[in-house]
């Protein structure tokens, strides 16, 4: 059935809490997300609130059967460095499994980590009986060690500096009662609060309510579910949740020509501060910020924010375009980012369009913390 035959139910955030049990991990949870902020509020540090990877919509309560969204969180787990490295604290909510900030570069599908690791032997035999191992050395390739003690160095200066929370989600039940816990905790640091909302959310839900208790038997032949729409979840969070927070919100379209209209759409809808549009074909090297026009007063330049000099070439600031809504006429302006997909780093790496994506909006958040309070 498409989309356009038949509009599904749309429900309120209240109504849906008040409807959808909670993960019963969240007390657990939400007590160290507040722990972590606490911490952070004391270092004086800002806060990005990272979301990564997609959702599944289970189909049963025992679940067999389930929809899921297209996402590996490459680029949440990529950005989620560059926040790190620009002296963010990060507070990285992921899908279960999804690539995560430092491990990304060393993942089944890309560069395997065991691929990088030689066994030294005294005798010619690959062994583990307990004669050998001993005088076993397990050994990083040289071509690798350079890359590995980059990550690795960096990876452990976080860790001693305790600037990175995990959290894990799987469901889209998961992803937004813990979005709203996260929310309401990360209230109390104020502007210092970027979300940076880049997971893939489903669009509908089975309620539980509807669900079927044991596996859908295929016996029956075709199946037909009439799923609920989930409830736009940025208003409340801009409203209610977090009123003092910089949200930037993350839109993928197929068409070109529907990024501008769709995210000055969403920006009218939820009055947040920043939509990111990616193209699903050039999302690794090209992305437009769509935002109200003279949002924040003018902030530092990019050349003058916490960076590791990494390019090759310093980037230049990025120039906005004025626009208006064809529906409302309230002014906007896009701002596109692009990078030579065959531009490396300084360290030999591929550049990635995140670090710009990074700088940017760390230049943004900066001027509007200094506007003040709304």
């Amino acid at each position: 059935m498409s989309p356009d035959d038949h509009t599904p139910a749309s429900i309120s955030a209240e109504t849906y809490f008040a409807t959808q049990p909670p993960p019963p991990s969240l007390e657990a949870e939400t007590e160290r997300v507040r722990s972590f902020v606490a911490q952070q509020i004391k270092k004086g540090r800002k806060i990005a609130f990272v979301t990564s990877g997609g959702t599944t919509v289970p189909l049963e309560l025992n679940v067999v059967r389930f929809l899921d969204n297209f996402s590996a969180g490459t680029r949440g787990a990529t950005s989620a460095e560059y926040f790190l490295e620009a002296g963010y604290a990060v507070l990285f909510m992921h899908r279960q499994f999804s690539l995560q900030p430092f491990s990304r570069h060393y993942s089944h599908s890309t560069n395997p980590f065991l691929d990088f690791l030689d066994v030294d032997l005294n005798s010619s035999s690959y062994t583990t009986s307990s004669d050998s191992v001993e005088d076993t050395r397990i050994t990083v390739k040289a071509s690798e060690r350079k890359r590995l003690l980059e990550v690795l160095s960096t990876y452990k200066r976080v860790q001693e500096e305790e600037t990175l929370l995990t959290l894990t989600f799987v469901t889209v039940n998961d992803y937004l009662w813990l979005l709203r816990a996260v929310s309401q905790e990360l209230s109390k640091a104020g502007k210092d609060v970027m979300f940076y909302l880049a997971a893939a959310v489903s669009d509908f839900f089975l309620p539980r309510q509807k669900m079927s208790e044991h596996k859908i038997q295929s016996g029956a032949g075709s199946l037909h579910i009439e799923m609920d729409q989930i409830p736009k979840i940025i208003k409340p969070m801009v409203d209610e949740w977090h009123r003092d927070a910089f949200v930037v919100s993350f839109k993928l379209e197929t068409d070109k020509n529907l990024l501008i209209p769709k995210s000055c759409a969403a920006l009218e809808r939820y009055g947040h501060q920043v939509v990111i549009g990616n193209d699903l074909h050039r999302r690794k090297f090209e992305v437009v910020f769509v935002s109200p026009r003279g949002q924040t007063k003018a902030s530092p330049a990019l050349s003058s924010l916490p960076s590791s000099s990494s390019t090759t070439s310093a980037p230049s600031l990025p120039v906005p375009v004025p626009i208006r809504s064809t529906t409302t006429g309230k002014d906007f302006e896009e701002t596109w980012l692009r990078i030579d997909p065959a531009e490396v780093r300084s360290n030999g790496q591929p550049r990635e369009i995140e670090e710009d994506i990074v700088r940017e909006l760390v230049r943004r958040h900066a001027g509007w913390v200094e506007v003040g309070p709304r």
